[in-house]
């Protein structure tokens, strides 16, 4: 039988008075990262029992709107990416890719 290993990812947040994030910070130390600063983070988990998925958003709150666009373009196209890994759909794939390139249009973001 082989050995398993268990792995750590932390995210600590900081909050204000009123709960809202002001300093985001995460920590995965099997990739070498210890306390690594983040503006931003989106995270699902799916819910096997429930069959859906849950979901923690935060975001600090001097996080441009400008890098909230570009995080969230760059979001989705490692979604489709991920979702063609995982079910090598190449046509949905193709049409997700063309959202993220109409997002990225009228967001002004292709450069």
């Amino acid at each position: 039988m082989s050995k398993t290993h268990n792995s750590k990812i932390e995210i600590n947040v900081i909050l204000d008075d009123n709960r809202v994030p002001e300093k985001l910070s995460w920590s995965a130390t099997d990739g070498g990262i210890l306390d690594a600063e983040a503006k931003a983070i989106l995270l699902s988990v799916w819910d096997n029992k429930a069959k859906e998925a849950l979901r923690i958003d935060l975001w600090t709150k001097d996080m441009p709107v400008d890098e909230m666009n570009v995080f969230f373009h760059q979001t989705l196209v490692a979604m489709s990416d991920t979702f063609y890994r995982a079910t090598q759909d190449k046509k949905m794939t193709a049409t997700m890719k063309d959202f993220c390139d109409y997002f990225a249009e009228k967001l002004n973001l292709k450069t």
